[in-house]
């Protein structure tokens, strides 16, 4: 019953030396976290968005309205382009 015990534990000699995840470099080690962090975060950002590309097109249209308004303020100096005439 001892020697099962042992052979968890390391009680035979070198074989414990298999169980034990070897040293991995600090570049690697860096690169892997980069890459599960790079990975949580698109995740993150898709989390409950059903249609991505939707999404990007309300954005990209969103971002074309803000233009346009950037760019009438500036010619129009803020005043309205229609005038209203009345007799």
């Amino acid at each position: 019953m001892g020697s099962l015990c042992s052979s968890c534990f390391g009680g035979n000699g070198g074989e414990s030396s298999n169980l034990m995840p070897s040293p991995v470099s600090q570049e690697t080690r860096r690169r892997q976290q980069l890459e599960a962090a790079e990975r949580r975060r698109e995740e993150n950002e898709r989390r409950g968005v059903k249609n991505l590309d939707s999404v990007r097109r309300q954005q990209q249209r969103s971002e074309e309205m803000g233009r346009r308004e950037e760019e009438a303020a500036r010619t129009g100096g803020g005043s309205p382009t229609l005038k209203w005439q009345t007799s």
